[in-house]
């Protein structure tokens, strides 16, 4: 099984990445596609939109997004799995948008599969 990174997706591409999967719902702003550089998109394990918007990146909310988002995986299980394939496959570099890169679903993300 392969190792759940996470990076900005505006950030350069590097050997060590693996594969690269975006995991944000929305198309990151003021990317192009060509730029990206991606093995793939997984919108589907992304927060739903109502999570992200109540969330909106606020660390007093973190917690509480944490574990509502964590809920939200364990009810996912096709779009949990299709990432799961990835990682048997080798390392994966989870990309994400957010400017925040401490408070990011990313990162819940990154630890979820390493936990479950």
């Amino acid at each position: 099984m392969g190792e759940a990174r996470i990076k900005r997706v505006y950030e350069a591409p590097v050997p060590g990445d693996g594969q690269r999967v975006l995991v944000d719902r929305l198309w990151p702003r003021g990317l192009r596609r060509d730029d990206a550089r991606l093995d793939a998109w997984l919108k589907e394990i992304a927060p739903s939109t109502g999570l992200r918007t109540w969330f909106g990146h606020d660390p007093d909310r973190w917690d509480a997004f944490r574990q509502h988002y964590r809920c939200e995986l364990d009810a996912n299980v096709a779009a949990v799995a299709e990432l799961r394939a990835f990682l048997s496959r080798g390392d994966v570099t989870l990309l994400y948008a957010a400017r925040d890169t401490q408070h990011n679903h990313a990162r819940v993300l990154a630890d979820y599969m390493r936990n479950a």
